[in-house]
């Protein structure tokens, strides 16, 4: 059904609760209104969730897949490696697709796939069942965030898309959060199986509002560029391949990690150039023309570095050296989830004011370095209070950096490029979630390392210690059991000192991102539409 541009004074009503069709261009109106707005916003945003923490939900349920699917501890990890590389070779093509066969037909296809996909995950009964299930759950999760995002945009007014882009924001830095913990807390009470039955539900739900209240946008014949999709597939791919086999292959001590770095820098090249040189490439040229979209692309990448890479060293930390369990780790991250709640309304309700978008983006870049420089000078000792404070510190920063970073990247852009623009960004920010996890693990083990030898080289007989080391051998088991725990302690310290040491380059990271907010144009309007022939 396809709804017809609708008078000025009717454009609130339409986006409250008008019908579908593009709406009448003006200073303030929706590119194109649905029948129930708010409920739109409902189905959107429960699609959006569910996507998201699948990224992150199955990850505490691993060792438990591993028995049940006969896998062994390298096997299993490609449960979720297979999610991952799917994810980020089918974003790419979001745009294409939404203009091919229409972005509602698109959407409401991806959260069927997905809650189907699920299903078959929850069914799988053998390691390579659950592997193909998690990429095709990956390809079809992949077109929801961008689509999500654009829907959301086009919906609404400009003067709120600050609130609506907290709105979208929220799930997108809440979900890694309550991911580990939900789905430590279903396989604990239920089974490793209801990390993904709960999308069902949920998921059909959400679909059914959105086959209700999803609006019509408009097609656009465009070529297909299956030269630029395969090139950065390729290089999508090697890259993830050598994020995740990194660690266990030894990195550039093996060949395989050798192999997967050669394709991606040569990939990386080849699409580059073919990107410059043919006239219809796979990204419009006009995305990285524009000042603020290709800063935000840069930004997207320290956010994802920062926030997840926290995220993934965190709860090993809190439970292999502090003892706190899966529930109470859950407990004192959620202030982090909390900080992101309100700094996220808060900076919107900044944005509609006319605060400079460069001075929270800054601010917000600020307080996280001033978390994570509280997390370098902790110690064993640390306690929960200091452990929430910076938490909620650092979840306020990230908020505040998040959604004026998404309006200055969308607000010069046409609207015809936001499908584009999102499915980029949602790539950025998840290869540098992906690079910073694995950088932030490599040097956390080498730093273990380190530090153990260097710690060990002082736990000798001429330190001048009460225990005097060389006579444990006379106690014969006794000793043993003796030394074997003060190397438990010393590899205790050591890690502690990685993890300061890890908190501490995120810490400049973090610090030399918060000038540059201010090479980005301050922003005051936004391009219309051309309005094509509809789905």
């Amino acid at each position: 059904m396809t709804g017809a541009a609708r008078p000025a004074s009717n454009r609130q009503q339409d986006e409250a609760g008008g019908g579908q069709g593009p709406a009448t261009a003006g200073l303030d109106a929706p590119e194109f209104v649905s029948a129930n707005y708010p409920l739109m916003i409902v189905g959107v945003m429960a699609a959006s969730l569910l996507q998201i923490l699948d990224t992150t939900i199955a990850n505490v349920a691993l060792p438990h897949m591993q028995s049940s699917l006969g896998a062994t501890v390298d096997t299993v990890t490609w449960v979720l490696t297979s999610y991952i590389i799917a994810s980020a070779v089918a974003l790419p093509i979001t745009g294409w697709l939404a203009d091919r066969i229409g972005a509602r037909r698109l959407f409401i296809g991806s959260v069927a796939g997905f809650i189907f996909a699920s299903m078959l995950c929850g069914l799988a009964q053998n390691l390579g069942e659950m592997v193909a299930f998690r990429a095709l759950q990956g390809v079809a999760g992949a077109f929801i965030g961008p689509l999500s995002q654009s829907f959301m945009l086009d919906a609404t007014r400009p003067s709120r898309h600050p609130q609506i882009m907290a709105i979208w924001g929220m799930g997108i830095m809440i979900g890694p959060i309550l991911g580990p913990i939900l789905g430590g807390w279903l396989t604990e009470t239920a089974n490793w199986r209801w990390v993904f039955f709960v999308n069902v539900p949920v998921g059909i739900a959400a679909l059914a509002i959105l086959i209700a209240y999803l609006p019509k946008r408009p097609r656009r014949k465009r070529r297909f560029d299956i030269t630029g999709f395969l090139l950065l597939g390729i290089a999508l791919a090697a890259f993830q391949l050598m994020l995740d086999r990194g660690a266990q292959a030894d990195w550039l001590a093996s060949a395989e990690i050798w192999v997967y770095l050669l394709l991606t820098l040569s990939a990386t090249w080849m699409v580059v150039v073919h990107f410059v040189t043919v006239p219809a490439p796979m990204f419009e040229r006009a995305l990285f023309a524009d000042r603020n979209f290709t800063l935000a692309l840069a930004f997207m990448v320290v956010v994802g570095i920062v926030m997840f890479a926290v995220m993934a060293l965190l709860p090993p930390m809190l439970q292999n050296l502090l003892g706190y369990g899966v529930i109470d780790t859950g407990i004192v991250l959620m202030p982090r989830g909390v900080g992101i709640l309100v700094s996220m309304q808060v900076s919107g309700l900044l944005m509609r004011r006319g605060v400079d978008a460069r001075a929270v983006v800054a601010s917000g870049f600020l307080i996280g370095a001033l978390s994570l420089w509280q997390m370098a000078h902790w110690s064993l000792e640390v306690d929960e209070f200091h452990i929430i404070v910076s938490g909620l510190l650092q979840g306020l920063g990230m908020g505040l950096v998040f959604i004026p970073l998404q309006i200055s990247a969308f607000a010069t852009l046409r609207p015809a490029l936001r499908t584009d623009g999102s499915s980029l960004l949602n790539l950025t920010r998840s290869l540098g979630a992906s690079a910073g996890i694995s950088w932030m693990t490599v040097l956390l083990a080498r730093n273990i390392q380190t530090a153990h030898a260097e710690l060990g080289s002082n736990v000798t007989a001429a330190t001048g210690s009460i225990v005097d080391f060389s006579t444990t051998d006379r106690f014969q088991s006794l000793g043993n059991t003796a030394m074997a725990l003060v190397d438990a302690e010393v590899n205790r310290q050591a890690a502690m000192i990685a993890y300061v040491d890890d908190f501490w380059l995120m810490m400049w990271i973090t610090l030399a991102a918060a000038p540059l907010a201010f090479l980005m144009r301050s922003a005051k309007g936004r391009s219309a539409a051309p309005v094509s022939a509809m789905e």
